[in-house]
C-alpha cells in the first residue's frame, strides 16, 4: 500500500492508504480529523471543503495520490479554538442550525474573504454558489461574511 506524507493544518502527516483513497477520508477515518463532513460525495453539495494552498477544495473528489506536496487546511487548521473571524461572525450571527454543512460554508467563505475581503452581496452568491444547506441559512450567511469582511477592516 502507497504511503504519503501530508502537510495538514501545519503538520506533516504519515498516512498508508490506496492512492484513490478521497481526502476526505484520509483526514476523517486515518487522522481523525472529523470536522470535514461528507455530504453527497459527489463534490456537489461542499460539506468537504478544505483549502488546498489555499484554494476551496472537495475533499470528498480529490484522491490522496494529488495531495502530496499541497498545504491543506481543515475546520480544525482554521482555528482551534473558533477565533477564526469567519468562525465569530457565525456565531455572532447564529448561522448553524443543523449545522452540518457549515465546515464547508466556514472554508468557502474564509477563502471567498482572502480573495476579496470586501465582497458585495453579488460576490457572495457567486463565491458560495456551490455550498448548500439544507436549512437555508443563506440570509444569515451573507450576513455572516459581510460582519467578517467588516471586522477584518
Amino acid at each position: 500500500m502507497p504511503r504519503y506524507t501530508l502537510n495538514i493544518n501545519g503538520r506533516d502527516r504519515k498516512v498508508s492508504v490506496d492512492e484513490d483513497t478521497p481526502l476526505l477520508w484520509v483526514l476523517r477515518d486515518e487522522l481523525g480529523l472529523t470536522g470535514t463532513k461528507f455530504g453527497c460525495g459527489r463534490g456537489l453539495c461542499g460539506s468537504c471543503t478544505v483549502h488546498m494552498n489555499g484554494e476551496p477544495t472537495r475533499s470528498c473528489m480529490t484522491s490522496v495520490e494529488y495531495v502530496e506536496g499541497n498545504d491543506i487546511t481543515t475546520i480544525e487548521g482554521l482555528s482551534q479554538d473558533v477565533t477564526h473571524i469567519v468562525q465569530k461572525a457565525w456565531i455572532a450571527e447564529e448561522v448553524p442550525q443543523c449545522g452540518y454543512c457549515q465546515s464547508g460554508q466556514v472554508m468557502t467563505a474564509a477563502a471567498l474573504l482572502e480573495r476579496n475581503p470586501n465582497p458585495s452581496d453579488q460576490d457572495i452568491d457567486m463565491g458560495m454558489k456551490m455550498n448548500l444547506c439544507r436549512c437555508g441559512t443563506y440570509q444569515r450567511i451573507k450576513k455572516a461574511i459581510h460582519r467578517a469582511a467588516d471586522e477584518m477592516k
